[in-house]
Order: structure tokens, then sequence, then C-alpha cells
């Protein structure tokens, strides 16, 4: 059983760089994933954000195309509940118009952001809708079919690529992946913001029983998990060690993930909300590129996955580029 490596990059600010920088890395980082033939590089969407730089993976998914000639590229994910699907459809068809076969529109179900940039991103919206309700729809668009009772039957979404966009669901829960499954779409498990392992192999399991065949295609399940790689096992444990997971718990029952305490402690005072804030140790998968690639084949048993999107933040962009290098080593004999 082969394995395809990909990677989701976040476009981290770190102490001392500015958001250049930052973007500067990604563009280094998708040139050398192209050249180590990783499968996907995807880049992901956050607002109001002093560490993260990828607000717009479109505009950056342009960019990256033009600097790349085979990789895959897309995003992880975009923030559909803020948008209209009528419009990420045009967006993504410009995109895969621009690289055929080359453009993968991955959806996320998280906020992207504080609540007041939420508000920012949905002002004017006067038709809200759930996520599930525009997932259907934005499918129906890209693919330029719209159910025959639908309100705007006989709208297109213009250019009309030869390949449209791959869409993929992410998620963290046992219920996203049943919405993936319901629509018969690729599904994605992000460990690296869920790292229960139980939850992982509950939704896996969802996605596998309650997958829509009628859709017309084949289940696909894919593991996306934070990685270190190092020259050696004591290495990998000093860059991983500088990582927490922080949780806030509000009182309506909703859990979300946010970088820092602080960005925990704003959530929580622009929700006006009760909540409480949980830190502990960040589920990262780190060592040698042997005992890495042992980790993740025995992942791979234990989901029935074939492929991994890693996501790297090492704050020295050499080592991160070297954690790369020794994933892409550890299974050049297995890469599909």
């Amino acid at each position: 059983m082969g394995i395809k490596l990909s990677i989701l990059d976040q476009s981290v600010i770190f102490p001392g760089e500015n958001a250049e920088a930052a973007l500067q890395h990604t563009i280094e980082l998708v040139q050398l994933a192209e050249k180590l033939d990783y499968h996907r590089f995807w880049v992901s969407e956050h607002h109001d954000s002093d560490q993260l730089a990828g607000s717009s993976p479109e505009v950056l998914i342009s960019h990256l195309l033009a600097k790349t000639e085979r990789i895959r590229i897309g995003s992880g994910g975009i923030m559909l509940q803020h948008y209209s699907p009528y419009k990420v459809a045009e967006n993504f068809n410009v995109l895969a118009s621009l690289a055929p076969g080359r453009v993968d529109l991955g959806i996320g179900r998280a906020p992207g952001g504080l609540p007041r940039s939420t508000k920012a991103l949905q002002q004017g919206i006067t038709e809200p809708a759930t996520l599930s309700e525009k997932l259907k729809e934005l499918k129906q668009f890209v693919h330029n079919r719209l159910d025959a009772d639908h309100p705007l039957t006989g709208l297109r979404v213009s250019p009309i690529p030869t390949q449209p966009a791959d869409i993929y669901l992410l998620g963290a829960t046992a219920a996203s992946a049943e919405l993936a499954a319901e629509l018969g779409l690729p599904y994605v498990f992000a460990q690296f913001i869920n790292g229960d392992h139980a939850v992982a192999a509950a939704a896996f399991e969802a996605y596998h029983t309650g997958f829509n065949r009628e859709q017309g295609g084949q289940p696909k399940a894919i593991l996306a998990l934070s990685l270190i790689v190092a020259d050696t096992e004591e290495e990998a444990k000093v860059l991983a060690g500088e990582y927490k997971n922080v949780k806030i718990h509000l009182e309506n029952g909703k859990t979300l993930t946010v970088g820092t305490l602080e960005q925990a402690e704003e959530y929580g005072r622009q929700t006006q909300a009760k909540f409480t804030v949980e830190e502990k140790e960040a589920e990262i998968t780190k060592g040698t590129k042997e005992s890495v690639r042992q980790k993740l084949l025995d992942i791979q048993q234990t989901y029935g996955v074939d492929e991994f999107i890693v996501t790297t933040s090492v704050k020295d962009f050499a080592k991160r580029l070297r954690s790369f290098e020794l994933l892409s080593e550890a299974f050049s004999e297995l890469l599909v």
C-alpha cells in the first residue's frame, strides 16, 4: 500500500519576522515540496491574526500556482460559512482554468478567527444558511449542475474549467465526517486540531460506513497532523517542545482551538460569554526519519488512510525545510 505525502502551510509569522517573510517562506516551501514530489500543498485561512499571514487563500493559491509547475495546490480550507457559494465557485473555477488538474478546494468548518472578524466577514449577508446547505450548493455550482428546483436554476458559474477543482471537507469531529460521507466528498480529519485518537477513529468509521456512493465517487480519507522530523530524537523533542494546544470551552458547549492563551482570552472577551481555557502539550508526531516512518505506517494501518497532510511549525526555517526533506527520504520508495 503506497502513501501520499502532502503539506498544509499556515504562513506563520514567527517572532522577529513580518508577513512578507512568512509568505516568502511559503513560496520557498511549495517549490521544495514540488522538487521532493509531495502530492499536494494547501494553505489555510485565518483572520485578524498577528501570527498568521494567510487571510486570503484564493490569492495565495494563484501566486503559488504561478511559482510551480506540477504540484496540486489548494485551500485547507476556505471558511465557507462566511461566503457566497457562488462566489467561491467562481474564484476556484478561475484557478482551475489557470492550472487545469492542479487545484483543490478544501472547505473548513471553523470560523478562522475571533468573533469580530466573523462579524466583519458576514456583514451584509441576508440569507443565512447552514454549512451543510452551503456545501451542497457549492458542489452544484463548481460542477454547474444546479438542481431543477433550485431558485437560481439556469445560472452558470464562469469560467467553466475543463477540470473543476476537487472539493474536500476538513473537520475534527464525527459530525464533519458524516457530512462528507453524505455528500460523497473526500474527507480530511484534522488531528493537529483534535488530538483525541478515539474521535479520529470514530470519524473515519462514520465516513467509511456512511459514504454515499450514489454521488458518483469512492471514499477518500486523509489524515492531517502536526509532524516534526529531525536528525536526532533529541532535536525533534526540542523543536516540538515549544508548542502548546490551546482550547476555549464556551458555556454553550462549543469548543474551539486557538493559537495562544491570549487569543483564548480575547475570544472570550469578544463573545461576552462564560468560558474556560485548556492548555496542554500539542499533539505532534516527532522523531528521526526512521521512527517517524514507523509511526506513520502504524497510523496508516489504524485508520486505513493512504495520504497524510503534514503541518510543521518550526521557527527556524532551515530546520523546517530539513524536516520535510527527511520525511520525503523516509518514504522515497512508497510515495505514489
